[in-house]
């Protein structure tokens, strides 16, 4: 008999999972395994509790495709695990079940779609980051000058100020400071 096994999964732990949840126990779910980690992480606890527990013949309900993977090829991966241990699939928010011929095929056709929508994303924001090293800027925290360092190093040791008041008068983290120290030992 097909068992409705549900999977939900928000991308941190202060995602709320309550709609997904509803949405699941509706289309009949039995046993609903969560996450509440990144899509692209392939170790996800409730994941691997859900794929130890389902069975040949069950299906797998999840809300949309993106819920299970994150990229075209780890969405395939899952899919082929799947059918090899003869489980469907069924995406609510996407309307597929692979338990149908039309449900298969659409399957793999929002599967490219969906990694086409990462690689422009990730295009856009590599365009980004040329347009800004274009303009002379190239992200990150601004270098503290070493002369900088070095002067505090100096006040550091030779004075009776803390790490903190010096760090504080310069601008810096101690980390910073102690960091400098270390790579740059002198007498």
């Amino acid at each position: 008999m097909t068992q409705l096994i549900g999977y939900a999964r928000v991308s941190s732990a202060s995602q709320n999972l309550d709609a997904q949840l509803d949405q699941l126990k509706l289309a009949g779910c039995e046993k609903i395994f969560t996450d509440k980690i990144n899509g692209t992480k392939k170790d996800r606890p409730g994941w691997q509790e859900m794929m130890n527990y389902i069975r040949t013949g069950d299906m797998l309900v999840i809300m949309e495709l993106s819920r299970m993977s994150r990229s075209l090829s780890h969405l395939l991966e899952i899919v082929d695990e799947l059918k090899d241990r003869k489980v469907e699939l069924k995406s609510l928010r996407e309307n597929i079940d692979t338990s149908t011929a039309t449900g298969r095929a659409f399957l793999s056709i929002m599967g490219a779609i969906s990694q086409m929508e990462l690689e422009i994303k990730a295009e856009r924001a590599e365009a980004g980051r040329a347009a800004a090293k274009a303009r002379g800027k190239s992200g990150g925290r601004p270098r503290i000058d070493p002369d900088k360092l070095e002067q505090a190093r100096i006040l550091y040791q030779n004075s009776d100020k803390s790490a903190r008041e010096v760090c504080e008068l310069f601008g810096f983290s101690r980390r910073t400071l102690f960091s400098y120290m270390k790579n740059h030992k002198k007498p």
